[in-house]
């Protein structure tokens, strides 16, 4: 442990710890602790069911307030007392909010935030083994600080043979894993194109189809964490429903096919976003944008199709999220190093995932380098540490993100792709024990 702000002596993990007294304080409940071997006092924030707490303040001095319920008072009332300002002490408490928004702000947080998600098998796979399936109960317990609202989509349709269609005319496959089902993708409903007219015949979506009735509630739910929304994609998903094949092709061949896709969810997504904010108020802290840009050796497209196919659409999603007070989160897979210059200069605030496939991707340089002008989130890797280690290791490397990415803030804990059913329950708790 080490100790808090404004303490030179470091804590004593010595002994047993006595309940002293509670306390309410800001309109959250404290709890003070006296340990009598080690001479130490702790204060604990206990999360509204009462069940688990944190500490967010250990202290043995000034020795003339030891086992004082009065030192416990000062320190928390935010009084001048031992060269403690009011920032100092209040910095120890801070909501999950506070915390994301801090990290965001370049700015040091009482502790790096983190985030979660996770793919359903895995999810049914970790109930399985806490034992419950309240996925609120867990967040509370990994201390994670962001909530994602929920604006549910169509329903999917299966159009023969196991194949499956989204609203998008993306199309997919489910194979089996012992903990349930996972998609796999399949050429798009687009694929076999063969005209500009078949594009535009396509009966693409409405921003209406989202359900977005339940995000005022969400919001008063979750009203001290932060809120991420969206599952913006401008040039992806374009080309999962154009087929890959395709889309490379158009891109090269017929760009006007490329960016009729691209403005088609560019413009959905636009009026989406827009009216989420509408919505909650503007309350949303966060707004999701997706485009994969890299393999796991190196990007897919060159600089110059970047800014061709990819970044005008990129701008005006970040221009209209910054105008509604969000930050632009932006998640790419793969070596995408080449390309962070060209995101920071499209209006990217954090970076996600930050996938650990190489040199290139890892947290130093990265933070060295661009750690002035953007954020990251995500990074603990998928695809060798967390099927692999024991959960000791696991936890190591967590915390070596937080000191390396979190220095002076700009980072959030999370995994670097969403949590697969492969990763032993084990090691997704070890993430959060940092």
């Amino acid at each position: 442990m080490r100790a808090p702000i404004g303490f030179t002596k470091p804590p004593a993990n010595h002994g047993l710890h006595i309940f002293d007294s509670f306390k309410k304080l800001d309109e959250k409940r404290h709890l003070a602790t006296n340990n009598f071997p080690g001479k130490q006092h702790e204060l604990a924030l206990l999360h509204d069911d009462l069940e688990p707490f944190g500490i967010v303040s250990l202290y043995n001095e000034p020795k003339s307030q030891q086992l004082s319920e009065s030192a416990v008072k000062r320190r928390t009332g935010f009084q001048r007392n031992g060269g403690h300002r009011r920032s100092q002490v209040r910095a120890m408490t801070m909501t999950p909010r506070e915390r994301v928004l801090a990290a965001l702000q370049h700015e040091q947080p009482d502790r790096t935030p983190r985030d979660f998600w996770a793919e359903p098998p895995t999810m049914k796979r970790l109930f399985d083994h806490i034992g419950h399936s309240d996925k609120d109960r867990l967040l509370n317990a990994l201390g994670v600080d962001v909530r994602h609202l929920e604006a549910p989509a169509p329903p999917e349709r299966e159009i023969g043979d196991g194949l499956f269609q989204n609203f998008w005319g993306e199309r997919y496959v489910y194979k089996p894993t012992p903990w349930g089902p996972m998609r796999e993708d399949a050429k798009g409903a687009l694929a076999e194109a063969t005209s500009f007219a078949e594009l535009e015949a396509f009966p693409w979506p409405s921003p209406d189809c989202l359900d977005r009735s339940q995000l005022k509630a969400q919001c008063a739910r979750y009203e001290n964490y932060a809120l991420l929304y969206g599952f913006a994609d401008i040039w992806q998903r374009p080309a999962l429903v154009r087929g890959w094949e395709g889309m490379f092709m158009d891109m090269a061949e017929r760009p006007q096919w490329a960016h009729f896709l691209s403005r088609k969810f560019t413009d959905f997504y636009l009026e989406d976003y827009t009216r989420a904010a509408e919505i909650t108020n503007g309350r949303i802290d966060l707004y999701l944008v997706i485009s994969d840009l890299g393999t796991q050796r190196g990007p897919l497209i060159s600089t110059a199709m970047f800014r061709e196919f990819v970044a005008p659409y990129l701008k005006e999603m970040t221009a209209l999220i910054h105008r509604v007070g969000g930050k632009a989160l932006y998640h790419s897979c793969g070596m995408i190093r080449p390309f962070i210059p060209e995101l920071i200069a499209c209006g990217v605030d954090v970076l996600d995932p930050i996938q650990p496939t190489c040199i290139e991707m890892r947290p130093e340089s990265l933070k060295r380098e661009f750690g002035d002008r953007l954020s990251f989130h995500g990074g603990i890797d998928m695809q060798n540490l967390l099927p692999k280690a024991t959960p000791a290791e696991v936890t190591a490397e967590a915390r070596r993100y937080c000191e390396v990415l979190g220095q002076g803030g700009g980072y959030i804990l999370g995994p670097a792709h969403l949590f697969q059913p492969d990763v032993p329950p084990e090691n997704i708790l070890a993430v959060y024990q940092t």
